[in-house]
C-alpha cells in the first residue's frame, strides 16, 4: 500500500520498565477515581496485560494500588456485582508480585455467594470460572457443558464473516480463556480458526485496529502466525498514537486501542509501550485512520440486490468500481492477506435467502 507511516523513534531517556511504572501510577491515581467502574476496567485492562506478557517492572512500581489493596474485600462486599473487575486487579496485583494472598479467600467467597451463578452469558461465566481456578476455585462446579457451549458459538464461522464487532470481541475473549493468556494450548478446531481468520480481514477493512489487534493476540495464543499485512499495519498503528499529559487532558481517548496494540507488540516480541509516559494524568489519541471501505463494500453489495453473487470473481469488479482508491488499495491487502478471502466473501455476500418462499 501507499500509506506507509515511518515509526517514530522510542525515547531513550526513559527505560521500558520506567515507562511501564509511570502507565502504572497514571491510571491508579491520576485519570480517573473513588468507585468509578472506568476506573476498575481500565486498570484491570492495564494489569492483566503486564501481568500474563510478563512485561519487567521496577520495584514499587505497584505501589499506587496498594491502598486498593489493602481495602479490596470491603469494595467486594459492597460492590459485588463488579467481582470479575475486583477479583482481576487483586490476582493481577499479588502475581505481579505484591504482598498477600487475598485473592484466594476472595475467590471462595465469591463462589459461596453464586455470584458467577447471577451472569446471563456464557462469556462472563468463562470469564468468572478462569479467574477463580488461577486459586483453585470452580465458581460452577455443575455447569459441565460450558466450554461446549463456547466452543459451538466460535465454530461457527459463517458468525464471522458478517460486521458484528460483538462477535468478534466474543470470540477474541474465549480464546484468551481457554488458553489462560497464552498459557496452554485452546485446542481449537479448524473452524475456530477461521473464524479468526474471517473476523480478522472484517477487522482490517474496517481499520479496526483495536478488534484486529485482539483478533492476532487470540491467533497466537491458537498458535497460529497472523498476518504479516495485518501485524505491519498495527505496528504502524501502535507508533502513530498521541500521548498528551496534564490536568486538562480529555480521558474519553483511545486508551484501549493503545493497550491492545501494544499488548501485541509484546506477544508478537516487538517493542511495547515505547511512548514516554508520567506519573500524572495522561491520554491516548490515535492517529486519524484512512478511510476503510468496509462500508462502502457493504453497501455496494446490499444495492446489487438480486444481482448479489457470493463469488468473488463475479463480485470484484462491481466492488471494486464503488470504492475510492485508498479503499481500493486496503481491499487489495486485504485479499493478499487470508488465504480464505475467497471463503470469506462467500459468507459476507449473504445471499442465503435468495429462492425461500416468504
Amino acid at each position: 500500500m501507499s500509506n506507509v507511516i515511518h515509526l517514530n523513534v522510542p525515547s531513550q531517556r526513559q527505560s521500558g520498565a520506567a515507562r511501564r511504572a509511570a502507565l502504572i501510577a497514571s491510571f491508579a491515581r491520576h485519570r480517573r477515581f473513588g468507585d468509578d467502574v472506568f476506573w476498575l476496567k481500565e486498570n484491570a485492562e492495564l494489569l492483566n496485560i503486564l501481568e500474563c506478557t510478563g512485561l519487567s517492572l521496577p520495584d514499587q512500581a505497584l505501589e499506587p494500588h496498594q491502598r486498593f489493596y489493602d481495602h479490596v474485600e470491603k469494595r467486594l462486599g459492597f460492590f459485588p456485582q463488579y467481582y470479575r473487575f475486583l477479583l482481576s486487579i487483586c490476582l493481577d496485583l499479588e502475581d505481579l508480585g505484591m504482598a498477600g494472598s487475598k485473592a484466594e479467600a476472595l475467590s471462595h467467597w465469591v463462589a459461596r455467594e453464586g455470584l458467577a451463578e447471577a451472569e446471563l452469558s456464557d462469556l462472563q461465566r468463562l470469564e468468572a470460572r478462569r479467574l477463580m481456578r488461577r486459586r483453585g476455585v470452580d465458581p460452577l462446579p455443575g455447569d459441565a457443558g460450558l466450554e461446549d457451549r463456547v466452543r459451538r458459538f466460535i465454530d461457527r464461522s459463517d458468525t464471522f464473516a458478517m460486521p458484528n464487532k460483538k462477535a468478534a470481541y466474543e470470540l477474541t475473549h474465549i480464546v484468551f480463556y481457554l488458553s489462560e493468556y497464552g498459557r496452554r494450548d485452546p485446542d481449537l478446531s479448524q473452524d475456530a480458526r477461521t473464524s479468526l481468520e474471517f473476523a480478522g480481514i472484517l477487522a482490517y477493512l474496517d481499520q479496526n485496529a483495536d478488534l484486529l489487534a485482539e483478533i492476532c493476540v487470540a491467533m497466537r495464543y491458537a498458535g497460529e502466525e497472523p498476518s504479516e499485512i495485518w501485524e505491519t499495519w498495527l505496528e504502524r498503528e501502535t507508533h502513530r498514537f498521541g500521548v498528551e499529559t496534564g490536568p486538562q487532558v480529555n480521558t474519553a481517548d483511545n486508551y484501549h486501542d493503545y493497550f491492545v496494540c501494544n499488548w501485541l507488540m509484546a506477544v508478537s516480541g516487538r517493542d511495547a509501550f515505547r511512548k514516554p509516559a508520567s506519573d500524572e494524568r495522561m491520554a491516548f489519541f490515535r492517529a486519524a485512520p484512512f478511510a476503510a471501505p468496509l462500508r462502502e463494500i457493504s453497501e455496494c453489495m446490499f444495492r446489487l440486490e438480486d444481482a448479489r453473487s457470493a463469488d468473488w470473481d463475479s463480485m470484484r469488479g462491481h466492488v471494486e468500481d464503488s470504492l475510492t482508491e485508498t479503499g481500493h488499495e486496503i481491499l487489495c491487502e486485504a485479499q493478499k492477506s487470508s488465504a480464505k478471502f475467497e471463503d470469506f466473501f462467500a459468507g459476507f455476500a449473504r445471499t442465503g435467502l435468495r429462492g425461500v418462499a416468504l
